[in-house]
């Protein structure tokens, strides 16, 4: 059993979270996860994104935002050699909790169709697929 501390995610762990997300299936990166850009992204929502570290070791992420109304989760990942040890679950209750403490009450999270153990573990963990919604994206300044 891998022994771990949940965190806040800080500034100075974007480096190891972004080699944990390019070792994991499931999680795709964009433009948006640049260093630059997930500084950005922390800054304008402190407080609610947590690592896990075993160690000195990242073994896992979620990165949380807010538009005020709602949660947003991306990058809920775990190091292969550290999953089913309640990692995940530690992860999203830490984020959920620093949500409702902010007065959000409602959360969704982006899981990439092609991605069956994220899949999973979100409906394992309570949360309800959304087939009434389709996601619509466009890339701004093309």
């Amino acid at each position: 059993m891998t022994t771990f501390e949940i965190r806040e995610f800080a500034v100075g762990d974007t480096d190891a979270a972004l080699r944990l997300w390019r070792q994991t299936e499931g999680i795709g990166l964009s433009e948006a996860d640049r260093p630059d850009r997930l500084r950005e992204f922390l800054s304008r929502n402190p407080g609610l994104s947590r690592i896990a570290v075993s160690g000195e070791n990242l073994i896992g992420t979620i990165l949380c935002g807010t538009d005020g109304r709602r949660g947003y989760i991306h990058h809920l990942a775990v190091a292969a050699e550290s999953r089913r040890n309640g990692v995940g679950r530690a992860l999203l209750k830490a984020t959920l909790s620093a949500l409702q403490q902010i007065g959000i009450r409602k959360c969704h999270a982006f899981v990439f169709q092609s991605n069956p153990f994220g899949e999973l573990f979100w409906e394992q963990s309570g949360w309800q697929r959304r087939g009434d919604l389709h996601l619509y994206s466009k890339k701004l300044g093309e």
